[in-house]
């Protein structure tokens, strides 16, 4: 991709791009009810709901409020970066270099701290977790693709030699 505002955009980079624009909204979309979710449930259910792998029964406890914070925080951060790569989807659409980065920090990280703990660690199902996290790592691919099909070589001062 091209910082001239006149430059024929490529399709390619262009269709790459815009594929992982709805991936993100998808994907942002999803997280931003699970945040919803997982916030609006009591801690029991909302712990169980994440770990749907586990037996609900092992989440029926008298758990210390404290509990309930930490699930709500984990729910207002679904929320928050479910939001923030959602908006940064409708610029990635538009060619941005910049909310591209800012879409694979956000929702690369999330994820990866997802794979790392609940897939890695066998408390969650396939669906629909790790699906977030295959569209997820799928975005992040079609956008770097994109990005090194997009740029341009180095004009520098031995480029003429």
């Amino acid at each position: 991709m091209t910082n001239d505002p006149h430059a024929t955009p490529d399709p390619l980079v262009t269709l790459l791009l815009r594929t992982a624009a709805v991936l993100w909204i998808i994907w942002g979309l999803v997280h931003v009810l699970a945040g919803v979710m997982t916030i609006a449930q009591p801690m029991p259910d909302a712990a169980a709901g994440i770990a749907d792998a586990v037996d609900p029964a092992l989440f029926d406890l008298d758990y210390p409020d404290a509990m309930g914070a930490l699930i709500n925080q984990h729910g207002f951060n679904l929320l928050w970066v479910g939001g923030f790569t959602a908006v940064a989807a409708i610029f990635v659409w538009r060619r941005s270099v910049t909310a591209v980065w800012l879409a694979i920090v956000a929702s690369g990280l999330l994820d990866l701290g997802y794979f790392l703990f609940m897939d890695l660690g066998g408390h969650v199902h396939f669906v629909p977790g790790t699906v977030m996290t295959l569209i997820c790592a799928a975005a992040i691919l079609l956008s770097v693709v994109a990005l090194l099909r997009g740029r341009k070589p180095d004009a520098g001062p031995h480029s003429g030699d």
